[in-house]
């Protein structure tokens, strides 16, 4: 069912891991796809080939989205070749195999600009444009660490995590009146290559192992975004989405 048909949804992180498994089963869904990166051009642009094989249009944007200057320039381009916005998905993000005796103010400074500052700054602009159209749908990342903490340090990556379900709800109070849902997803244990990066081989069996469904696929992050934007989601706002396999209940 291709419920996003003429839909042009922004994925920012998009050339790799979840942002990719997302603008996929988007685009699989009908909507035409920006693909932000920061630096992987080659893996964005193999994004999109794969986005155009499903039909779609796509547009790689390079740009860090946690710098204003940046995202200035992302949406600009934005207006110039698409003229609207109707999906915004706040998947970029990263974190460090630290706790909070390894953290130091820079490390602490990057990880809150890359995941939350990034989510505040193009959760702005974007929603300036869908104001006017008086629409949009907007999905930020969040995790489980956001309602359990993180169990091995990465006590910056789950501060902001936590911080993305905060701000999620107040912003679903003042975008509600203008026909804009606001939600997040807390993907659980997640087969990415940053959670193999960040945990090692060893480390992510142990987690597996813990979790009644095992690992969750990329895909199963990619349906539920598409859920929230396309029809079921129309009266959802303010909610987050666990998509964790029975890791944690609430």
């Amino acid at each position: 069912m291709r419920d996003l048909e003429n839909k042009i949804a922004f994925v920012t992180g998009a050339s790799r891991g979840l942002g990719k498994g997302i603008a996929l089963v988007l685009a699989e869904k009908g909507a035409d796809v920006i693909v932000n990166y920061r630096t992987n051009e080659k893996e964005a642009a193999e994004v999109c080939i794969e986005i155009e094989r499903l039909g779609g249009k796509a547009l790689p944007l390079q740009g860090d989205v946690s710098k204003s200057e940046d995202v200035d320039k992302i949406f600009a381009k934005i207006k110039e070749d698409f003229g609207r916005l109707d999906i915004l998905v706040n998947n970029a993000g990263t974190t460090k195999s630290q706790d909070i005796f390894e953290t130091s103010e820079e490390d602490w400074d990057f990880i809150v600009n890359t995941n939350l500052k990034s989510t505040f700054l193009c959760s702005k602009t974007a929603m300036e444009i869908m104001r006017k159209q008086k629409s949009g749908r907007i999905v930020n990342m969040s995790s489980i660490v956001a309602h359990r903490g993180a169990l091995y340090g990465h006590v910056h990556y789950a501060a902001t995590k936590g911080g993305i379900i905060s701000f999620t709800k107040t912003l679903a109070r003042t975008a509600a009146p203008f026909g804009i849902t606001v939600n997040a997803i807390a993907p659980g244990i997640i087969e990415t290559e940053l959670l193999f990066q960040t945990h090692g081989e060893a480390e992510v069996q142990k987690l597996s192992d813990t979790v009644p469904l095992g690992l969750g696929r990329v895909r199963d992050i990619g349906l539920g975004t598409a859920f929230l934007c396309g029809e079921g989601g129309r009266y959802i706002t303010g909610a987050t989405l666990d998509i964790n396999g029975g890791m944690y209940l609430r």
